[in-house]
């Protein structure tokens, strides 16, 4: 179900509030682009910024939005598992597709108590779930037991986002899981790699600013034309990795800034990118003629 490229968006704001109208914009351009879904309110979107009504409101626009042209996931996660059971029955009334769960954060669970949290989850909903693995962010990992478990005992758990760094991770993965559990790529720079050993997705923040040429990237691979393939992984390259050169969504929100007129507004802590830094990343746009 999850295949292909979503793209982890953005929330747009101008002054201090949400920009409804430059997300229709946004989500246009990403279905325009030929995106398979798009992921409102995870870490791109700013999720621990938004109060429960704006995180809501936001999965409901996408949803009314994108009017079933393509998935729509909604982040749902939290370190508090009755805040992620109430976010995730949000979505699914809203009409979402799917949710996106993070590992809880800060409080760091043991192996069970992420198994419970999780399962608590998907006893609580019938949307599809998608694990999100990210232990830079929340400083634990699922383990690969973990997943293990909660793949064979909650049957709509049915993919994991992998954030992790770590293309081994993705083979143990793929060797334990079974062929209908999707593995999909948490990191923009290493969606090639991953692929190669059995992911078959991406979840993409560098789509935002340049969905065609990332969903290209991700079919070309899965249909096995690795040549053009590595060719689009080298050319987009420099925008994955300046995407990240300060805190997400900072960069993406400039690029965005600049491609589409969006407000790059943050809400603190994230403040502005650095001029040096917003140099790099205009520089980067106009190498891939996305802006002049």
């Amino acid at each position: 179900m999850f295949v292909g490229t979503s793209t982890a968006l953005i929330t747009p704001f101008r002054d201090g509030k949400v920009d409804h109208e430059g997300f229709r914009r946004l989500i246009e351009a990403q279905i325009a682009g030929g995106v398979n879904g798009i992921v409102p309110v995870g870490t791109t979107g700013e999720s621990p910024t938004l109060s429960h009504e704006e995180h809501c409101d936001v999965i409901q626009s996408a949803v009314e939005i994108a009017a079933g042209r393509v998935n729509v996931i909604g982040g749902t996660g939290s370190n508090a598992t009755d805040e992620a059971i109430a976010l995730t029955q949000a979505a699914e009334k809203a009409g979402a597709d799917g949710a996106l769960i993070v590992a809880p954060y800060y409080n760091k669970p043991s192996p069970e108590g992420l198994y419970r949290h999780f399962r608590a989850i998907a006893e609580a909903t019938k949307l599809p779930i998608i694990l999100y693995s990210i232990p830079g962010r929340c400083g634990i990992e699922i383990s690969l037991s973990t997943v293990t478990r909660l793949a064979a005992d909650c049957p709509n758990i049915v993919a994991i986002k992998e954030a992790g760094g770590s293309v081994e991770r993705v083979s143990q993965l793929r060797q334990t899981l079974p062929d209908t559990f999707a593995i999909l790529s948490g990191d923009d720079s290493l969606t090639l790699p991953f692929l190669s050993v059995g992911a078959v997705g991406l979840i993409s923040v560098a789509s935002n600013v340049a969905p065609a040429l990332v969903s290209e990237l991700v079919c070309t691979a899965r249909e096995g034309n690795m040549t053009r393939a590595e060719e689009l992984h080298r050319r987009l390259y420099p925008l994955f990795k300046n995407l990240f050169i300060e805190s997400n969504p900072a960069p993406v929100k400039y690029a965005l800034s600049l491609t589409m007129g969006l407000s790059p507004e943050l809400r603190l802590p994230l403040v502005e990118m650095s001029e040096k830094n917003r140099t790099i990343v205009r520089d980067t746009l106009a190498d891939l003629q996305l802006h002049s």
